[in-house]
């Protein structure tokens, strides 16, 4: 609450990368009054997510993320990868069942200034429909 109320994020605005995640938590910013302007759901199928999740690979060195198939590391830093512990395939079905429980309490908490974006499209069209949606 502190940080969202700083000269920053007054001028510029703010972004919560996902959260809230529940509708207790939606109602503790809506009670705190930080009321965002615009709430963006990408909405992926999940087998594309866990696809997603499991190819990470972060450079320890640079805090870079690649992925093995969309984004592939250079030759050099073959061996040089770590991938989180938390990108396996069984973590990320956890998290989408929690994500899915949750998902219409916060939708419907926020349904006058949220935008649900078709996250399947190119990073440039996604890019795109975001930039488009935050101008509003």
């Amino acid at each position: 609450q502190e940080r969202l109320a700083s000269p920053d994020c007054a001028e510029k605005g703010w972004l919560l990368d996902g959260f809230p995640r529940t509708a207790v938590q939606a109602q503790a910013l809506k009670d705190a009054g930080i009321n965002p302007d615009v709430v963006l759901y990408l909405n992926v199928p999940d087998d594309m997510l866990i696809e997603r999740v499991v190819g990470r690979r972060m450079c320890e060195e640079t805090g870079r993320i690649y992925h093995v198939k969309f984004d592939p590391p250079p030759p050099e830093l073959e061996g040089k990868l770590i991938q989180r512990s938390d990108d396996t395939a069984e973590k990320a079905k956890v998290r989408l069942e929690q994500f899915h429980e949750h998902l219409g309490a916060i939708l419907d908490a926020y349904k006058d200034v949220s935008v649900e974006i078709d996250g399947t499209q190119s990073k440039k069209d996604v890019f795109a429909q975001v930039k488009a949606a935050l101008a509003k």
